[in-house]
């Protein structure tokens, strides 16, 4: 595919980045999807497959050959994830990418509550002193995952308080990047915040969930020491229970509340309220219908991002 536009789509397989590939097929674009498991590289028109994972700077530098621009979706939860993003800027600057879109976080900061978007800050801190030019987009909380917060008993457990989140759905996020990857010009140094169209309490959350699921959903208000006691049993890493915890306490503190336009705006619609979106994709909360847990209760609220 050299001597066209190319875009280089990480995380092809994954739940944010497989929604941008099959957008961008649709509209005609040329990729190279960058994958761990060529087995798994989704079939789609125009776009092509390259081996390479975030831990082999070489096969990322080549897999990012030939691309004028590159989605950058942040690698799953992990103590070396900034290295890791250090692997895909470096690959990129040497294989001549010219521009990266990376999915960041919403209220990214080195101090921020949320101790995953810390490293979000860094990382477009990296992006930014590269060379390479770049447009952020700042994910809240995946409207998504919602339903996988919920326990076995029905209760969403957490320190958010009343505290109100502004989440917004994987689909429009990729509306957003299909959007903004083909435009390098007015994108070019620009932070773009992805949320939905309404900031809702996680009891609200629970109240929608109910009506949707057919059986009550409730939120308990936990403090944090009850919420590091509560997560304990799962035996995972502190650094990923401070993830989970800090998520909800983020809420707590009003860090996730805003509402942005720049969905609408660069998407040509609004962005999904729960509702509808819990309407729209019934299988989302389908286990909440019958008995099996939904294991672990806390799900990152951005994919490999956050």
């Amino acid at each position: 595919m050299a001597g066209v536009d190319l875009i280089a789509v990480t995380g092809a397989t994954g739940g944010l980045g497989g929604r941008v590939a099959r957008r961008l097929a649709e509209r005609g674009m040329s990729q190279r999807l960058v994958v761990r498991d060529l087995g798994r590289a989704p079939e789609l028109a125009g776009a092509e497959a390259a081996a390479a994972s975030y831990d082999d700077p070489e096969r990322l530098r080549r897999a990012f050959q030939g691309a004028r621009t590159l989605l950058m979706v942040s690698a799953s939860e992990d103590p070396d994830r900034l290295r890791l993003h250090a692997n895909v800027v470096e690959a990129a600057t040497d294989a001549g990418v010219e521009r990266v879109v990376y999915t960041s976080f919403f209220g990214a900061a080195p101090e921020c509550t949320f101790t995953f978007g810390r490293d979000h800050w860094h990382t477009e801190e990296l992006i930014k002193g590269s060379g390479l030019a770049w447009t952020m987009l700042r994910d809240n909380l995946y409207l998504d995952f919602l339903p996988l917060m919920v326990g076995a008993d029905g209760v969403i457990r957490g320190p958010a308080g009343d505290g109100r989140m502004a989440g917004v759905t994987r689909d429009d996020i990729a509306d957003v990047a299909v959007a903004v990857l083909p435009e390098g010009g007015r994108h070019v140094g620009r932070t773009y915040d992805m949320t939905g169209p309404e900031a809702v309490t996680m009891a609200e959350a629970a109240e929608q969930l109910s009506r949707f699921a057919g059986r009550t959903i409730s939120y308990h208000a936990e403090t944090l020491e009850e919420a590091y006691a509560s997560r304990a049993h799962y035996g995972a890493p502190a650094w990923e229970v401070a993830g989970w915890v800090t998520t909800y306490a983020a809420i707590a503190n009003g860090d996730l509340e805003a509402v942005s336009g720049d969905v609408a705006a660069l998407a040509g619609h609004p962005p999904m309220r729960l509702a509808e979106f819990l309407r729209r994709n019934p299988e989302s909360y389908r286990q909440l219908r019958g008995s099996a847990p939904a294991s672990p209760p806390d799900t990152a609220p951005a994919e490999g991002a956050t």
